[in-house]
């Protein structure tokens, strides 16, 4: 397994995927949290605070993580390596959680960079220090929870087809739809009595509980089921091949 995780981690970063997989991460929450007038410029709010970014990136993240993820099987499909990746003494688990860990990752990369903004805002704060350090560190959490969720999402699509377009279409309507589907589904009149329990069903309830800074286990074994969950669905349709 760790020799199929580190074929695919270099898979990552022998091309040019990985790096603008990062890159345009970095670059697309550096212009509306730096450079673009607007309520996410953190130098324009005035306050010692990275909410924006907490904001920004899940949604840079929904359509970032999906590109990364989109040719895990559906390359391995088209161009019949496929067959030859089941050849290995891996049991179909450890080849999904090998691709599952690679995309882990590559985010993982990606949001190691973004901790100049939280030094950056640190350091201008006035006085110096005066960020919600608790409050931050919690929403990393949080969206790295979040983050890879998206990339659970993502290897289940992959694995669903033979297209990187359709897998990469497929991952970005299911990460939505777990991100906020739930959220505008609870605001349903007819399911006013039981809306806080729909809205607990989606990822956007439990990131936001955490990004208050409080770890608490519901969410982090909400995190956990889910991604648990999309992996073993990926590993049911790898499993479909010998039905």
């Amino acid at each position: 397994m760790f020799s199929l995780l580190r074929k695919e981690v270099s898979g990552f970063f022998s091309s040019l995927i990985g790096y603008i997989s990062i890159a345009v991460f970095l670059l697309v929450n550096s212009l509306f949290l730096l450079v673009f007038p607007g309520d996410l410029n953190v130098i324009d709010s005035g306050y010692a605070d990275l909410e924006p970014l907490f904001f920004l990136a899940p949604w840079v993240f929904l359509f970032l993580v999906p590109a990364i993820t989109m040719r895990s099987f559906a390359e391995e499909k088209r161009t019949g390596t496929i067959e030859l990746l089941f050849t290995r003494p891996l049991t179909d688990l450890s080849i999904v959680l090998a691709k599952y860990f690679a995309g882990l990752v590559l985010v993982l990369f990606s949001l190691l960079p973004t901790l100049l903004y939280y030094l950056s805002v640190y350091l201008l704060g006035d006085p110096v220090g005066c960020i919600d350090t608790g409050g931050t560190w919690g929403s990393y959490l949080g969206l790295f929870f979040l983050a890879a969720i998206y990339v659970a999402v993502g290897i289940f699509a992959s694995s669903l087809t033979d297209n990187q377009i359709v897998a990469f279409i497929l991952a970005v309507l299911l990460s939505f739809l777990l991100y906020l589907g739930f959220d505008f589904i609870g605001q349903l009149e007819a399911l006013k009595s039981i809306d806080r329990a729909v809205m607990g069903l989606g990822v956007n309830e439990h990131y936001r509980s955490i990004s208050r800074g409080v770890v608490d286990s519901r969410d982090l074994l909400y995190f956990v089921g889910v991604v648990a969950i999309f992996i073993l669905l990926t590993k049911s349709v790898l499993e479909s091949r010998k039905w």
